[in-house]
């Protein structure tokens, strides 16, 4: 497996790309610069299948209208607790981050254990509610690799105190989090990657 993250958008947040041997590629979190991505993904003669959403605030979905209209049919996958978060109007920041509108192959679905498997990819979600509602995580296991939104940062997590958010339902979600492997890699929503090792020697929210 192959990977990318670029930081996408004015709140420059992580949008990472995987994809096999067959160039087909799965898109983690576009949350805008929409012409940035496209462009990566045509230089790498990519084919994008699914789209998938660690949690559905404005910086993390404002790509996903024009990777839907460059890749007709695509599903786009998010935690049943964020669907609301499409198209309501406090879920934007104009004029860089309007609201998105839910396209018409959203799905809802993902659940705590569900197995993404696929193009060569085989990611497990779980769920991390907290920082929103629907919140999820995608562990690859074979790859050591977790991909983890705005429920984890290098020295720190994803704020509470936004509509939906809940501090004590974080904690919950960060104690399974610590429980993986320690070699295991965290791209995290915003800012540098880190390890699942590292963030519980010094990450005061895993102590």
């Amino acid at each position: 497996m192959e990977r990318k993250t670029i930081p996408l958008g004015e709140y420059e947040a992580n949008c990472t790309i995987v994809w096999g041997a067959d160039k087909k590629a799965w898109v983690f979190d576009p949350g805008g610069d929409a012409e940035t991505l496209l462009a990566f993904i045509g230089k790498g003669g990519l084919q994008v299948t699914r789209v998938l959403l660690t949690h559905a605030h404005f910086d993390h979905i404002g790509a996903v209208p024009a990777l839907v209209g460059a890749f007709p049919g695509i599903p786009v996958h998010v935690g049943v607790g964020d669907r609301p978060f499409f198209g309501h109007p406090f879920n934007a920041n104009p004029p860089a981050y309007p609201s998105v509108q839910p396209p018409a192959t959203l799905k809802a679905d993902l659940s705590d254990g569900m197995m993404l498997e696929g193009d060569g990819l085989s990611a497990r979600v779980i769920a991390t509610p907290g920082h929103t509602p629907g919140g999820v995580c995608f562990y690859f296991e074979a790859e050591a690799l977790l991909v983890a939104g705005d429920t984890l940062f290098a020295g720190s997590v994803g704020r509470t105190d936004l509509p939906g958010g809940d501090a004590r339902t974080l904690q919950a979600s960060l104690a399974r989090l610590k429980a993986l492997p320690p070699e295991t890699v965290v791209v995290c929503g915003h800012g540098p990657s880190t390890d699942i090792g590292r963030e519980v020697r010094s990450n005061p929210f895993l102590a």
